[in-house]
């Protein structure tokens, strides 16, 4: 399993990297777009969780997020490799894989991993990825015009090849690329026409060939208003040479950037860039700990508990916030997510004037009850809030989100949409999501000193 150099970056602010990198902040950030993909990128396609136990995984994110369970490969359907579930709501998709014994496989005459539908599946490095991370995104899949052109380009500017292109039954190709850490960048390609889910209800056609449909009565029929997954966030050790990797392979281009100056607080930081494709619907963020400040980074935290780099956090796209985060809150003590603690009633005072013009008073009101967080940019309006760490380590967590604003048309097909990233990435909440997460690292470390005392 490859682990980055975990030294620290040297000091608390931005400074240069390699070919001339520097963190300018985001006062003095002048966000272009040159449209500089190497190669065509449509849309995130899905993320794929590994660990021990599909099964339980599965059904808590279903139940917690309103994400039925609608296609599996597992020993029901003759794939004696690997457990695997996909939950979907709207275009988002998670796929929760874990290994099954070798030996299964083996006493059929197989090899372990001749049966998988994934066939970049490794029974060795599921293992070992799920005992050094614990639950954690193996994968970030996105569906581009070619994959394996995009593995080609991708190797070509540098990248670092994890599996080349395997054709899936004559219709599906799939690639991947080391992304950070153990995490890899999944491209998905389709020979035939687009697979529409909603079109075709089999998940061999649009998904992955290998995956039958779910029966409807295995699942729980829950929809709680998520539809897309908005962002996908990295923490690395050190921002610049990561950025520029990303950025060397894909063509991506910086969408913004934040220094500890611009979102920490008195106590710790972070600095962020968020790289993006053409249409800036796939966004891929990156941040790094500071060093110097009165306690130790939430990022440095992270690292230390996932073992080197790796998925922080995923933004989920919600078509209406107030009515999802009515239902997880539901369930955050029957088997759902739990939330970071709200902002004092203060926060709530001032947002009259800060998003009066946009959200009405009773929705307000149901941001304080709710504990939803309301920043804005100068083009739109994002509402966001956090979940606490989804798993035993203070590592990957959720965040809801829901833009308001931005919509242009698209004049080719006569429909409008709304641009990406609109209303920014909550700048004027980091700090309050900061203190939260203070706050909930102090019980850790409260019970820690208990310990070492007994």
């Amino acid at each position: 399993m490859g682990k980055e150099d975990a030294t620290p970056a040297p000091g608390p602010g931005p400074g240069p990297g390699p070919a001339g990198f520097k963190l300018v902040g985001f006062a003095n950030f002048a966000r272009v777009n040159p449209k500089s993909d190497r190669f065509r990128v449509k849309r995130f396609h899905h993320v794929e969780f590994w660990c021990t136990d599909a099964t339980n995984a599965a059904r808590r994110f279903s139940w917690g997020l309103g994400m039925p369970i609608v296609a599996k490969s597992d020993l029901s359907t003759g794939n004696l490799s690997h457990a695997s579930y996909l939950l979907r709501s709207g275009d988002l998709h998670f796929l929760f894989t874990a290994p099954y014994s070798p030996s299964i496989a083996a006493a059929h005459n197989f090899s372990h991993t001749a049966t998988a539908s994934v066939p970049t599946f490794d029974f060795s490095a599921c293992r070992a990825f799920a005992a050094t991370h614990g639950l954690a995104v193996r994968s970030i899949a996105v569906e581009v015009e070619d994959a394996g052109l995009a593995f080609s380009t991708s190797v070509a500017h540098g990248a670092k090849p994890s599996s080349p292109p395997i054709i899936l039954d004559g219709r599906a190709v799939i690639a991947e690329i080391q992304l950070y850490g153990d995490v890899v960048l999944r491209y998905v390609s389709y020979k035939t026409h687009y697979p529409n889910p909603n079109r075709d209800p089999d998940p061999n056609s649009w998904f992955l060939p290998g995956f039958e449909r779910m029966d409807e009565t295995s699942s729980y029929p829950l929809d709680f208003g998520i539809r897309r997954l908005d962002h996908a966030v990295g923490n690395v050790p050190v921002l610049a040479p990561a950025v520029e990797y990303v950025k060397g392979f894909t063509g991506f281009h910086e969408f913004a950037e934040f220094t500890a100056e611009d979102v920490g607080t008195s106590e710790s930081g972070l600095n962020s860039v968020v790289l993006a494709s053409n249409d800036e619907m796939v966004l891929l963020p990156l941040n790094e700990p500071v060093f110097g400040t009165k306690r130790k980074s939430q990022i440095q935290t992270y690292l230390e508990h996932n073992e080197g780099a790796g998925v922080q956090h995923l933004a989920l796209v919600s078509e209406d916030i107030f009515r999802t985060l009515r239902e997880m809150r539901r369930r955050s003590g029957v088997g759902g997510f739990e939330f970071m603690p709200p902002p004092p009633p203060t926060y709530y005072r001032s947002l009259r004037n800060r998003a009066g013009d946009v959200l009405t008073e009773e929705q307000m009101t149901e941001c304080e009850e709710l504990g939803i967080l309301v920043d804005r940019d100068d083009q739109g309006t994002l509402l966001q809030i956090f979940t606490k760490p989804v798993g035993d380590r203070p590592t990957i967590f959720i965040e809801i989100i829901q833009r308001v604003g931005c919509m242009v048309k698209d004049e080719e097909h006569g429909q409008e949409y709304q641009k990406g990233g609109c209303g920014g990435f909550g700048k004027g909440n980091f700090s309050e999501l900061f203190k939260s997460i203070e706050e909930f690292e102090k019980t850790l470390e409260a019970a820690a000193t208990r310990t070492a005392h007994c």
